[in-house]
């Protein structure tokens, strides 16, 4: 079973990218379970959403303790909360920053993780470009889709268009494609560089 957590701020769209997520694992023919958990409902208040994605039947309901990959949708989280907690040794970090890991603060955090499995994306600064608006949760499951591997952009693709059809969901799919491939691209970069 591979994990996500999803962490980001009210109004940023988590509990949408969790729903995504699961629709395009389920396109993909394998189950998929996408759970909400937030306490205020209010713009900004900081918000967590979780998804899994198998190959055989979900049974577990409670929040995901141990995620696989962990999505950061805000970084000013990093000094309010403890995101790091149970991110498995394997485990990928998806952050949407234009910063570098040491300006984050974060080197020693991510310090076990295998290299390629810790990526930055400026997906706010991508949303605003293509959507005209800070929702970052489509742009990084394109990011996702070339990071881990664990859906195809196709697939989140489609599952973008079911959730916003008509022109807010193409705007969000150019995001999600621009990120995909600036991951990739980058991706293959630090390979031609190894």
């Amino acid at each position: 079973m591979f994990q996500i957590r999803i962490h980001g701020r009210g109004g940023q769209g988590v509990v949408s990218a969790a729903e995504m997520l699961s629709v395009a694992a389920f396109l993909e023919g394998k189950y998929a379970q996408a759970v909400p958990s937030f306490g205020s409902e209010r713009m900004g208040a900081p918000v967590v959403a979780f998804c899994r994605i198998d190959d055989k039947p979900i049974r577990l309901r409670e929040p995901v303790l141990d995620p696989d990959t962990l999505i950061v949708q805000d970084p000013t989280l990093f000094n309010a909360i403890d995101l790091f907690n149970g991110l498995t040794d394997s485990g990928y970090l998806l952050i949407n920053t234009g910063k570098s890991i040491q300006e984050l603060g974060i080197e020693n955090a991510v310090a076990h993780l295998p290299a390629g499995h810790v990526c930055s994306v400026p997906a706010t600064d991508i949303a605003l470009t293509h959507v005209k608006r800070p929702v970052p949760n489509a742009v990084l499951l394109g990011a996702l889709a070339a990071v881990t591997g664990v859906i195809q952009i196709d697939s989140v693709v489609e599952a973008i268009d079911n959730k916003f059809p008509g022109k807010v969901g193409q705007a969000n799919i150019n995001a999600a494609k621009v990120a995909y491939e600036m991951v990739r691209t980058a991706g293959l970069q630090e390979v031609a560089n190894a």
